[in-house]
C-alpha cells in the first residue's frame, strides 16, 4: 500500500501511558454492552482464549452497567513518530478523506474520529480497554483503540501479514464510526434489549459484515481517488478477512463449529460483504440489515 499521502492530525499516541480507576474518579461513561463491548469480548476470547466474561467484566468496569470511573493521562498525546505510527495516521487519513466525501455528497457532514495507540491498557468512555481484546470502537467517546501488539498477532498467529491487512483493520473499526454516525449503533444496542442472546448475536453479525462493506468502500474510493493499492494488496486484506472469520477462529480455538453463535460471520462472508464494498463503492451496497443472504 502507499503510503506517502498524508497524516491524520486525529491520532493520539498514548502508548507507554495507562490510567486507572479511582473512587471518585472523572466518570466517562457506563461499561454497558453496546455492540462494540460484547464484541471485542468475544473477539477476545477467540483470539486468546480469553474467557469472554472476564473481559466484559474489564470492559464494564467491574459492574456491568454501572458508570465506569477512570482517570486518563493528562496532557496531551504527541502524534506518532516511528513507521508504524505514521502508517497508522496515513490510513486514518484517507478514511477520513473517503468519509468525508461520501457524506457530502449524501447531503451529510463526517464527523472525524479519534484513534488511541496504546499499549497494554488505557481508559476509555467504555471502560478500562485492554490489550487483550485486541483493536475495537467506542462509540460513547468516538475513538477506536488500537494496541499495535495486535498487527504482529495478525502476522504471526492468523498468517495474514501485510500493510493492506493492517489498513483493513482500521477500516472497519472506522466503519464502525460510521455506523455511529448514521445512527445505527444505537438502535442495535436498543434492540438488544428485547432480544436472546442468540437473537442478537445474528443482529451483531450484520453489524459486523456492515462494517467489513464500508472497509470495503473506503479501499474503492481510495484506489480510484489516490492510486493507493499496489498488486497483493486486495489479497491481504481478503486473508485477513478470512483469517478472522467466526468459523475460523472458533475451529482453531476449539475444535468445532457452532454456527449459531457467530458474532462477525463467517471467513465466507467477511469476505464477501468485503469485496461487495470494494466492488460497489456505494454505502447503499452495505445494507446487511435487509440482506437475505448474508
Amino acid at each position: 500500500m502507499r503510503t506517502d499521502g498524508r497524516e491524520s492530525d486525529n491520532v493520539e499516541d498514548r502508548r507507554g501511558q495507562s490510567g486507572r480507576g479511582l473512587p471518585g474518579g472523572m466518570r466517562i461513561g457506563r461499561g454497558g454492552l453496546g455492540v462494540g463491548t460484547i464484541v471485542v469480548a468475544l473477539v477476545a476470547s477467540y483470539f486468546l482464549g480469553i474467557d469472554p466474561r472476564v473481559v466484559l467484566g474489564l470492559l464494564g468496569g467491574g459492574d456491568i452497567g454501572a458508570p465506569v470511573q477512570v482517570q486518563a493521562p493528562a496532557g496531551p498525546a504527541p502524534k506518532p513518530a516511528d513507521d508504524i505510527g505514521r502508517f497508522v495516521s496515513v490510513v486514518l487519513a484517507d478514511t477520513e478523506d473517503t468519509w468525508r466525501a461520501a457524506f457530502r455528497e449524501a447531503g451529510g457532514t463526517y464527523r472525524e474520529p479519534k484513534l488511541v495507540l496504546f499499549s497494554g491498557t488505557y481508559p476509555t468512555a467504555c471502560g478500562m480497554g485492554q490489550s487483550a481484546a485486541g483493536p475495537f470502537y467506542c462509540p460513547a467517546d468516538q475513538k477506536v483503540y488500537i494496541d499495535l501488539a495486535f498487527f504482529r498477532l495478525l502476522q504471526e498467529r492468523f498468517r495474514a501479514p501485510g500493510d493492506f491487512a493492517q489498513a483493513y483493520v482500521i477500516a472497519h473499526e472506522v466503519g464502525h464510526h460510521v455506523q455511529n454516525l448514521l445512527g445505527i449503533m444505537e438502535k442495535t444496542s436498543q434492540l438488544r434489549q428485547r432480544m436472546s442472546e442468540r437473537e442478537y448475536s445474528q443482529v451483531s453479525v450484520r453489524v459486523e459484515l456492515q462494517a467489513d462493506c464500508f472497509a470495503g468502500v473506503w479501499a474503492h474510493h481510495a484506489q480510484r481517488m489516490r492510486q493507493v493499492l499496489e498488486p497483493g494488496d486486495l489479497e491481504e486484506a481478503l486473508r485477513a478477512a478470512t483469517a478472522i472469520g467466526d468459523d475460523v477462529l472458533q475451529k482453531q480455538s476449539q475444535g468445532y463449529v457452532v454456527p449459531d453463535s457467530f458474532t462477525h460471520g463467517s471467513a465466507e462472508q467477511r469476505v464477501r460483504w468485503f469485496r461487495t464494498g470494494f466492488e460497489r463503492g456505494s454505502m447503499q451496497a452495505c445494507n446487511t440489515f435487509e440482506a437475505r443472504n448474508l
